[in-house]
Parts: structure tokens; sequence; C-alpha cells
């Protein structure tokens, strides 16, 4: 936004009387000063290298802008590029250079919201002409000029009311929406580039630039106004931004390699599944896909009964009375699908499991020596997603978590968590994922129960993960509404990063839904509640493990794991004999006779991902050989029938653990 500021009040902090301030560094020592000073004073007073590499500083845990003052005592420590707290200033400041530069190119067009997202950032603008993708080109040309001319940010606090009719004034409608919504107590801050400012609570890097090279605009996408269906459809501009070129490149190499990976067009060809609009967010499993997901439930259905648990079935459809009682309703509701019934009662389809498993639970007396109890379910879940964020596999509105619920004592959390943890890693590893990192996430702002259940509750799992040997990071924040939790994060084949496991220490729920034991002292206690999952949910999952394996899955878990083509039709009959053998040997094999040639034949197999493909002659038939090629091979390599069948048995055997 271009317009001057002249009748714009801007107001001044009031100057606070004068004190000595005492900041204490990461390394423990204390510098002290007999003024208040920025981030900038303090970097240059430990040093001019740091000074010169400063680009904000950390404030008792919150971002500031290096020019800010600290009028007050403090922990902080200054941020340089190389930090990783540096990637989020430099996407945000990259969404205000885009948006700037969106401005000078195409007057008119208001901006709207621009935050910086998980390696990028977007801003949304209303604009009547649709944004091209030559557009983009010009935009980043454009943002170049702008880091060029190194203009700082400054930060200015307005007046309300005048900033809601400056904005006003420069047809900037959703701005002025903006700032009439903010909380009466909140500043409002606007940050200014030169001639261009917008509004912004900050922290920004000290000039547009320090944002460098090392950006590219990527996609174009619609987006409603605020994320709502009812409003203004605007056009968003996506957009990745790193600490310079070499980054940037890796990182593109990463998107070129996760484009050909990408599950939906795997799916498809694969012929797995499939969605379509009469069913938004929820999955068409076509025969193959479907044999690879009972195999995984297969799987974790034996790992689960080798480790005690008792598998259980909960409907799908509860009053909403329950839900109120578990402290769902008020949390989740815009997220549960509902139905009024003709009796005058409101359904709700289930968004979790949890509070079926109290009910189990609470069926008869239990006492301690039935705990820890260990109550599992592949449930059918449904949670209403905004069609927008809808993402094939990866964000549907339909799913099957493989949840469980351990009802233990405050004693037994400590080993269950340990024990759970193994088996986690375990079957982690049988999928091919080694590289796993763990999160420790407390308490929300909001959540249910008072501190004094959350102190025990984030003492037993912290006490509990440390038992079990797991190097965790602070996920300060983002526990569950009831309860801190652990999160278990994969590493993938080209390096991303995927949330799938979780691990949550309840106090609350057993105390809601009223769920007690008998304990040794004869009296009636509440049961902690250890919520749990390993894969997460079955779609996520098996979208993932598509990716991860680029559709060249384990054996195991490939749909077809064998195809027997013919060379000629005389060996017709020979090739049924051979997947006759091979389906008796519990292998999942496809006949291909079809009158084409052979290396056609091999091709197809191939597109589909079918590992093993079994080629058959005149020769094969007459000495009852088989020539096997490999998915990825050149090479091809003749056995006999029986030995060929016994290796491929022995290779597609499930992880037994």
């Amino acid at each position: 936004m271009s317009n001057p500021k002249d009748s714009v009040e801007v107001i001044n902090s009031p100057k606070k009387s004068r004190k000595d301030v005492a900041l204490t560094l990461p390394d423990g020592s204390v510098r002290t000063f007999d003024r208040p000073v920025n981030g900038l004073d303090l970097a240059t007073d430990i040093g001019p290298g740091l000074a010169k590499a400063a680009i904000a500083v950390l404030v008792d845990g919150t971002i500031w802008d290096l020019s800010r003052e600290i009028n007050f005592n403090a922990a902080v420590s200054i941020i340089t590029r190389k930090d990783e707290l540096a990637l989020d200033l430099i996407r945000h400041d990259a969404a205000h250079v885009m948006a700037q530069a969106v401005q000078q190119l195409f007057p008119g067009t208001q901006v709207t919201i621009g935050p910086s997202i998980e390696n990028g950032f977007y801003y949304d603008f209303a604009r009547e002409e649709a944004f091209t993708p030559e557009d983009l080109e010009k935009i980043e040309d454009c943002m170049m000029g702008i880091i060029d001319a190194d203009e700082p940010f400054i930060r200015e606090v307005w007046d309300r009311d005048e900033a809601v009719k400056t904005f006003s004034n420069m047809g900037e409608k959703y701005k002025a929406e903006l700032i009439e919504g903010l909380p009466i107590d909140e500043d409002v801050s606007v940050y200014r580039q030169g001639d261009w400012f917008d509004l912004c609570r900050g922290p920004h890097l000290p000039s547009t630039g320090h944002v460098g090279k090392g950006f590219k605009l990527l996609k174009l996408a619609g987006a409603y106004w605020r994320g709502d269906a009812r409003n203004n459809m605007l056009q968003r501009i996506y957009g990745t931004a790193w600490r310079d070129p070499k980054e940037l490149g890796a990182y593109l190499q990463q998107l070129e390699e996760a484009e050909k990976r990408d599950h939906r067009r795997l799916g498809r060809e694969m012929g797995l599944f499939h969605f379509q609009e009469e069913a938004v967010g929820s999955a068409f499993w076509h025969p193959k896909g479907w044999t690879m997901y009972r195999a995984i439930e297969s799987y974790m259905r034996a790992r689960l009964e080798r480790s005690g648990y008792q598998e259980v079935k909960t409907p799908t459809l509860f009053d909403r009375a329950l839900w109120e009682k578990s402290g769902h309703w008020d949390k989740f509701r815009e997220h549960m699908f509902t139905a009024d019934t003709q009796d005058e009662r409101t359904l709700a389809v289930k968004p979790m499991n949890c509070p079926g498993h109290v009910q189990i639970f609470r069926q008869g007396i239990k006492s301690y020596r039935d705990l820890p109890l260990r109550m599992a379910e592949f449930g059918s879940c449904h949670r209403y997603e905004p069609s927008g964020s809808l993402h094939g596999l990866m964000r549907v509105r339909a799913f099957t978590q493989d949840d469980a619920h351990i009802f233990c004592t405050e004693d037994q959390v400590t080993s269950e968590t340990k024990s759970f943890c193994d088996l986690l890693q375990k079957i982690y590893a049988d999928f091919g994922f080694t590289d796993v990192a763990v999160k420790f996430s407390d308490r929300p702002e909001i959540r249910a129960g008072d501190d004094s259940v959350w102190d025990k509750a984030e003492g037993a799992l912290r006490d509990a993960v440390d038992a079990a040997g797991l190097k965790y990071t602070l996920n300060p924040g983002e526990g569950a509404f009831y309860g801190p939790k652990l999160e278990f994060v994969l590493r993938d084949a080209i390096g991303r990063d995927w949330q799938c496991g979780t691990l949550q220490v309840d106090f609350v729920l057993p105390e809601k839904l009223d769920a007690e034991f008998v304990a040794e002292d004869g009296k009636k206690h509440r049961p902690v509640m250890l919520h749990r999952a390993i894969l997460g949910s079955f779609e996520r999952f098996i979208g993932i493990l598509i990716e991860n394996y680029a559709g060249r899955m384990p054996l195991w878990l490939t749909p077809t794991q064998v195809a027997v083509a013919t060379i000629t039709d005389a060996a017709e009959d020979y090739a049924k004999e051979v997947v006759t053998a091979l389906r008796a040997s519990g292998l999942r094999a496809e006949l291909d006779l079809r009158n084409e040639k052979i290396n056609y034949k091999v091709r197809e197999h191939s597109l589909a991902k079918i590992p093993a493909i079994f080629v058959v002659g005149a020769r094969e038939l007459e000495e009852r050989t088989v020539a096997i090629r490999r998915l990825g091979g050149k090479d091809q390599e003749v056995l006999a029938l029986t030995e060929a069948v016994a290796r491929l048995v022995e290779e597609a055997a499930p992880p037994s653990g």
C-alpha cells in the first residue's frame, strides 16, 4: 500500500523512567545496561561480528524486531541467518515484499492476509482479473528490485479509528475489516518498507535486503476470504523462501521428486483408489488398493495382539449428550457431522474413538488387577474439513484410525509409555522408516482440567519419555485439550517430515466420563487414560508409503506381487499352472495372456509397479522354469518353478517382529 501516512496519527510509546536492564544470554552470562536497549545494541555490545550478522532478537522465548527496545530484565539471544528461527522471518518478509510487488505491478489489487507457512509463504489478493503463470515471473523480477533497494522495515503504532479510515479510503476494505476485528487492547501495528506499508503484528527482518534471493513463486490457487465458502473468492499466490539460493535449489529438487511421487497420480496408475465429487473427502478403494489396506490392517492386528491389546468395535453415531459430557462438543463441534432425528435427538458421527472406549471400560467393575487394559480399534471416523484443504489421502473427511487407549494407574504410565515407544519404533522400521523425531507438546491455551492436573500429566509424560531413552524437542502449547502429548515425526526417502504417531496422557476424560477402578485399598480411583496411535490414519499413512517408495512398495504390501506373462500362445496352459502354484502358496498373482509382445507386457506391468514378472514361453514350458524380471532391473534370472515360488514366498512374508 503506497499511500502516504500524513493523515494517520502515529502513537509514540510513552517514555520509561530509567532503570538498569539485565539481559541473560544463552551461555548464562548477564549483561547489564543503565538504559533500555534494543537487539542491535546488545549484539554490538557483544561484538561487531554478531552485530553484522544479527537479524532479530529472542526475548523470553518471543521473537522481536532488532530495533525494538527491551526495557525489562529478560533471557535473550541474538538470531542470525544461520538459526532455524530465521526461516520464518525470511518467509514472512518475502510475503510482504511479494505484496508490494503485486500492488506496484497491478494497481487496484487489494491485499488481505499473507502469512509464512511450512517451507514458504502465501498472500491472498482481491483482484478482478485472474493472475497468470506469466505474471508470477513479473512479480519475482519486481521482488528482486525491492530486495535490492534494501528498504528498512519500520514499525509504527497507529490510532485505530484513523487506521480504519486510512485503509478504507485506499479501497482496502479487507484490511479495514481486520483492524475492526482486533481486540480493543491490541496495538494497531503497521510496518513500512519505503513508501509501502501493511498492517502486521511483526516481527520483521531489519530491511528488505535481508530477505535475500533464495525465493521463488510456485503456484496460484483460489481461497475464500477467512476460509469461509460464504465469503468472496480471493487469489492466492504461493511461494517458498530459504536462506540462500543453494537451499532453494535443494528444496525445488525435492519438490520435483515429490511431484514424481505424488500418491494421487500413482494411485490412479496403480489402480488403487479414486475420489469423486459425490463423496468429497472419502476414498473409493479399488480391489488392488483394498488389498494393500488389508495387508497393513492384518499386520497391525497381529502386532497389537502380540502386545496385549484387545480389539473392540464402537458405534459410529453417538448422541450429542456424550460429546457434551466429554468436552468434545465445545472443542470439535464445527468439525463434526450431525443429524437430527424424528424423535428430536441430535446425533453426531464420531470424529474420534476415545469416548466410546470409556463406555466399554465402564461396563462392569474394574479392579487394579485388570490394569493396564489396552483397548484397540480400527475406528472409522469422520471430520468436516473445508473442501479447499482436502488433499488426496493426506487430508480426508472419512478415515480409519489405528486407535487404542490404555487404561492404567499412575504408577504404570512410565512402563506403558516405554512399551508403546518400543512398539512404535519396531513398526515404523518394518515399514521402512528409521529416522523418527519426537516432539513433546505441552498444555495449550484452551484446555480442560486445572493447572495441577496438567502439572501431574506433563510430569508423568516427561518421566516416561526420559525412561524410554528418547530425545525430544519441546513443542510449546500444542498439546491436546485434555492432556500433553508426544508426536512422532517420520522422515521419508526424500527428506520430508510427516507427523503420524501420538501418545497423550489424559487425567481429564476419565473424570468427565466417570471411569473408575477398585484399587488395592478397596476404594474407587480414576484410571489414567493413554491415547495412542502409530499410523495415525490408514488413509494418510498409505499415501505417505506410496510417496516414500514412489509406488514401488515392499513385496509384502504390493497388491499384485507377481505377474505371469506369456510369450507365445503355446505357453498359456503352463502360465495358468504357474499362477495356480503361486496363489496356492499365498502369493497375489496376476495372469497376462494378452496377444501382445512380451516387451509391451513387461512395460505395462512395470508402470503398474508390479515387483516381479514371471515370463514363460516354449523353453520355460519344456524345462518347467520361469524367467524372472524384477521391477527396475535390466537382467532376468531363470529358475525352476518350485524354486522361484519358494523364493518369492520367503521374500513376500510380512515382518513378524
